[in-house]
């Protein structure tokens, strides 16, 4: 019976398809699940749900609280990751306000930009406290990190601690999926190759019975551009100008380049049709959500409260919050049909054997022959009774290695700033955003830092 441990078990939506999913699978379905949070309101809920979720499998799981994190690892076989330092207020809040101030907008904020910077420089020391106690209590355990910054987090992870970590996403397995449909071509039969770093790896081949489907993709895409704004417009010119799709959305990648969001050409955000401030707008949504969560757990949530929940949440969110609330009401145990996430069936196949591949986060350890040596990249794994081995890429094309190598600076420097505790880092990293510096000046830049540590105040260590 494998004891698999999530910090950060309040989020619970997030919880409840990693966990749910782990219960679904006959090989995991009797494991331990040991729960942790700060928040003891957040993760009795997480329990509540849970325990209705195991009921649907025939109750074999164990699933136990912890506000003791070390409590909740030792022993662990499995540890999930998904903790968000500073929360959406403050930290999220200041990520975006303050460089507003500078005229600097964002979209998303939590990967890359000033917003990226900052939520890893935040969360990159409580990691390596967690790292510690991994390292004491539950040495061989394999931490799945789902954390954003994701190429910082587990960068930081993997150069600096002996933990056994994979960064994992939603972009890859998301990809062809969001790139075919929309264009009305069928996925079954498809193959393709993705590889280069979080969420901007680049779908290197795509074909059908071994023709080459770009040019048919490439054809389309214009012509759905041409007919109409759509939400995916940053990465079809991407596509057209670079020659390849990048697997995570047009919102995040707009803030990954200086092309898009630029106070000279304010028309570029209605031309390619950019949701700014798009992260905060989901966080005031999402405290809505759990708003209404908190409400029915309590037994206070009333008709006229829950339609106006519903009317808050995009269609997918409001049909799982019915559907949770409708079993809840009734005392039903909560039905879970298994999802795409990796972290199940990474499980499954080390447990059984069973070999499995997906997109994960790792050193760069010649897989990826064009970008820097121990540079976090993605590639195919395979996850087996061995543990999780990463899959050689080759070199990428020239023009994609060159527009990752902007964006690895970046994090890189990050990553140092947060392991060095040198203010200067922090500036050098925030000067090579290629946003940040096709926007502001560097004495802006500097000054912009130096406001971000002063508003962040004990989410940041000191810094020197």
């Amino acid at each position: 019976m494998p004891k698999i441990t999530m910090i950060g078990a309040g989020s619970t939506v997030f919880a409840k398809n990693l966990l749910g999913d782990c219960m679904a699978s006959p090989s995991l379905e009797d494991s331990h699940f040991a729960l942790h949070d700060i928040d003891p309101k957040r993760l009795e809920q997480t329990a509540q749900i849970m325990t209705a979720i195991s009921r649907t499998f025939g109750s074999k799981a164990t699933i136990t609280t912890h506000l003791d994190r070390r409590e909740a690892l030792k022993g662990a076989d499995y540890v999930f990751n998904a903790i968000q330092v500073g929360g959406y207020k403050p930290s999220t809040v200041i990520d975006f306000e303050i460089p507003s101030r500078y005229g600097l907008r964002q979209t998303i904020g939590d990967t890359l930009g000033i917003g990226g910077i900052f939520r890893g420089l935040r969360t990159i020391p409580v990691m390596l406290d967690i790292a510690r106690d991994i390292e004491e209590l539950c040495p061989d355990a394999w931490l799945l990190n789902y954390t954003n910054p994701m190429a910082m987090v587990t960068g930081a992870m993997l150069r600096a601690t002996d933990v056994k970590t994979v960064g994992l996403c939603h972009s890859v397995q998301c990809c062809v999926p969001e790139l075919l449909k929309p264009l009305d071509i069928p996925l079954s039969g498809v193959k393709w190759k993705i590889a280069g770093i979080n969420h901007m790896a680049w779908l290197l081949e795509v074909s059908h019975n071994g023709e080459d489907l770009y040019p048919e993709i490439k054809r389309l895409a214009e012509a759905r551009s041409k007919a109409g704004k759509h939400n995916d417009m940053v990465r079809y010119e991407m596509m057209k100008r670079f020659g390849y799709y990048v697997t995570e959305s047009s919102e995040h990648n707009a803030e990954y380049l200086p092309y898009f969001i630029k106070s000279t050409a304010p028309e570029l955000i209605d031309r390619f049709n950019i949701p700014l401030d798009e992260y905060p707008r989901r966080c005031e949504e999402y405290e809505h959500l759990w708003t209404g969560i908190e409400a029915a757990l309590g037994g206070m949530l009333t008709e006229e409260m829950e339609a106006q929940l519903m009317t808050l949440l995009d269609e997918n969110t409001a049909n799982e919050v019915q559907g949770l609330l409708s079993a809840w009401r009734k005392g039903e145990a909560l039905p879970h049909t298994r999802s795409e996430e990796y972290a199940s069936y990474m499980l499954e196949a080390m447990e059984t054997g069973s070999p499995y591949t997906f997109g994960g986060n790792v050193l760069n350890r010649g897989l990826i022959t064009n970008l820097p040596e121990n540079a976090v990249v993605e590639v195919t794994c395979l996850a087996d009774q061995n543990g999780i081995t990463p899959t050689v890429a080759g070199a990428l094309p020239p023009q994609l290695a060159a527009l990752s190598r902007t964006n690895i600076n970046v994090q890189d420097l990050a990553i140092e700033a947060a392991l060095t505790r040198r203010r200067d880092y922090i500036y050098h990293a925030a000067m090579l955003d290629p946003h940040t510096a096709a926007e502001l000046t560097m004495d802006q830049i500097t000054n912009l830092c130096d406001d971000l540590i002063e508003a962040h105040g004990g989410y940041l260590p000191a810094y020197q």
